[in-house]
């Protein structure tokens, strides 16, 4: 399945903060378009506020990134059109009641009409049905998930499917859209080492097909540039790694205009922190989910 242009990635002192803590902070990277970026850390330090952040489905408090050649947290709905969420728990997660078919069939319908031309819509009908079944099939063939080989074909229920199917078939619903930037939560969680090492293996074909992929783990692959969060008692700005050079003195975010449509910052939780915690990216993610 092509791929468009991916989108360049960068930050500056990012940082998300709400009334009652830090979610993360004084993260700085750059990365091209077409890289495999990975943010690594452990449970609660902030990894998956970042993604979302980056994302365009948080705004940032602290500093600014720019995604795709649009600066955060002033374009956050200009960001959302290009990039696309994987599974991220609370916020894109597959319903588990759903087969494979069925979330296919409803992420073909949003698309068409969400993301469709008023002009596509005066094909005829079947033209326009070939062109969805192609959009899926490159999809699965991008993400590697032969769905003939499930259980039950295309009507196997997502509860049954393994964590990599899972995964493969999140990964196939995002690229639908053929974003520039893709984000994949909890990479490598639950995962054998073979299986993890195939999840990796498949993040690191789409980057190398164009797309940016950006992914949170618990332990980066050796090619992937890291990005490493911190707990919130380690009291340290995250850095894209493995760059060595000591993180410059902290200033002030500029306040910068937003899109019409944008959501307030999403609320983190207690405690004076610097990067990440757990309470608080659990309140963010559940704000970012009723967004």
């Amino acid at each position: 399945m092509g791929s468009p242009h991916g989108a360049a990635l960068s930050a500056e002192d990012f940082g998300l903060k709400g009334p009652r803590g830090w979610a993360f902070r004084g993260v700085g990277f750059t990365a091209p378009p077409g890289s495999l970026v990975a943010v690594e850390g452990p449970s609660g330090s902030g990894r998956t506020c970042l993604l979302l952040a980056l994302t365009g489905r948080m705004r940032s408090t602290q500093g600014h990134a720019e995604v795709g050649g649009e600066r955060l947290p002033g374009r956050l709905a200009a960001v959302r059109r290009f990039s696309a969420l994987g599974p991220v728990p609370g916020v894109s997660e597959l319903d588990p009641s759903f087969t494979v078919a069925e979330h296919l069939r409803e992420r073909a319908l949003l698309r068409r009409r969400f993301d469709g031309s008023p002009r596509s819509l005066l094909r005829p009908r079947a033209e326009r049905a070939a062109a969805a079944r192609a959009t899926v099939n490159g999809a699965l063939e991008a993400a590697g998930l032969d769905v003939a080989a499930l259980p039950k074909a295309e009507r196997t229920s997502v509860r049954d499917l393994e964590r990599l199917e899972a995964l493969r078939l999140s990964v196939a619903l995002a690229l639908m859209g053929r974003p520039r930037l893709l984000a994949v939560d909890d990479t490598d969680l639950k995962l054998s080492v073979t299986d993890r090492a195939l999840a990796w293996e498949l993040l690191r074909g789409l980057a190398a097909d164009g797309t940016t992929v950006l992914a949170v783990c618990s332990e980066a692959p050796e090619d992937a540039l890291t990005v490493r969060t911190r707990p919130a008692a380690d009291a340290e700005p995250a850095r894209e790694e493995p760059a060595r050079e000591e993180p410059a003195e902290e200033e002030p975010g500029q306040e910068e205009p937003a899109d019409e449509d944008d959501e307030p910052a999403a609320e983190t939780s207690e405690g004076d922190t610097t990067t990440g915690n757990g309470k608080g990216t659990a309140d963010a993610i559940a704000e970012a989910g009723r967004a």
